[in-house]
């Protein structure tokens, strides 16, 4: 899923990458055997519940890659710029998509002052970038460049995509909890001898989907953590200058420590899209949190940044 771009490949974080994908997978195909094995005798009703959620997963999921780009614009409440509008931000972004010898994307600013970026698209042709008024007001140019390096590499090695296809199961096994449970909950007083069964493999499903969706939850936070290291270690090495991206990574962080909660709630639907996580700056680091978190703890970002600095110095 690498797109041809002089963006660095991570042979490590892409075979963990590989077999989080692998485990998906996996745990699909087990999905897909117990459905089957639980639907064996099934009333017909039961079954078109369970086509249902495949069929209304795939149309999110779908829908979801092709329309990220104005499903997250229109979130953040952003709006798209040019060049005569915004020319040191564009002049920073065609310096980067020079570098990795990428398309250049679309442009957007988001007036919040909460210091951050993201960038959505299903592919480099249809990418947007969006930064908000708080990080430009922030970061130097150098600082800035890293971020975006960062959040273009996100659209090179086409992560929209990737995460949009391991999501899959998890909105199916989601849809099929949400039907089981209102399938017992409207149905489950009224049933005949012959519906009982019925009622007693849509517990079964629900219980199944239940299992499968906590599982692929944590796997695709761990995919979602793992991808977000490839992007600051591939944005580093493409401008050469590691401790820009971390400055930007601990200014970032620590403004975001210092703004009010509820302000903050308003931008957490873009956790996932973001360069830095809105509420995760005060979670306190714990092992829970950060197994739930989409981005890797801060600590571990600024060691691998301190790594990729000192390795770059030695071959100077």
């Amino acid at each position: 899923m690498v797109a041809r771009t002089r963006y660095a490949p991570d042979r490590g974080l892409t075979a963990r990458m590989t077999a989080t994908m692998f485990l998906l997978g996996l745990v699909f195909v087990i999905f897909v055997a117990a459905i089957v094995f639980i639907l064996g005798a099934v009333h017909a009703s039961t079954g078109i519940i369970v086509l249902a959620a495949v069929v209304l997963g795939g149309g999110i999921a779908i829908g979801s890659l092709f329309f990220s780009d104005k499903i997250a614009l229109s979130t953040a409440g952003a709006v798209e710029v040019t060049p005569q509008q915004a020319p040191e931000l564009h002049g920073v972004v065609d310096r980067i998509c020079a570098l990795a010898d990428m398309p250049k994307p679309r442009i957007a600013i988001s007036p919040t002052d909460i210091p951050n970026a993201f960038a959505t698209g299903r592919n480099s042709e249809h990418a947007v970038l969006c930064v908000t008024q708080g990080l430009l007001r922030r970061l130097d140019r150098e600082e800035l460049e890293g971020v975006i390096s960062h959040e273009l590499s996100h659209v090179a090695h086409k992560d929209v995509m990737v995460m949009t296809i391991a999501s899959f199961l998890a909105i199916i096994a989601g849809l099929l909890i949400r039907f089981s449970f209102y399938g017992e909950l409207f149905g489950g007083g009224r049933r005949s001898s012959n519906d009982q069964n019925s009622g007693l493999i849509l517990l079964a499903i629900l219980g199944v989907s239940i299992v499968v969706y906590a599982i692929s939850f944590l796997l695709i936070r761990l995919l979602s953590r793992y991808r977000e290291l490839a992007a600051d270690r591939s944005g580093a090495l493409l401008t050469g200058q590691p401790s820009a991206l971390a400055s930007a990574l601990q200014k970032v962080s620590g403004t975001i420590a210092r703004i009010p909660t509820k302000d903050l709630r308003e931008a957490q639907p873009l956790n996932a899209f973001f360069f830095v996580p809105a509420l995760s700056a005060r979670d306190g680091g714990t092992a829970i949190a950060n197994l739930f978190s989409t981005h890797p703890p801060l600590e571990k970002r600024l060691a691998q940044l301190a790594k990729i600095s000192k390795q770059l110095g030695q071959q100077q």
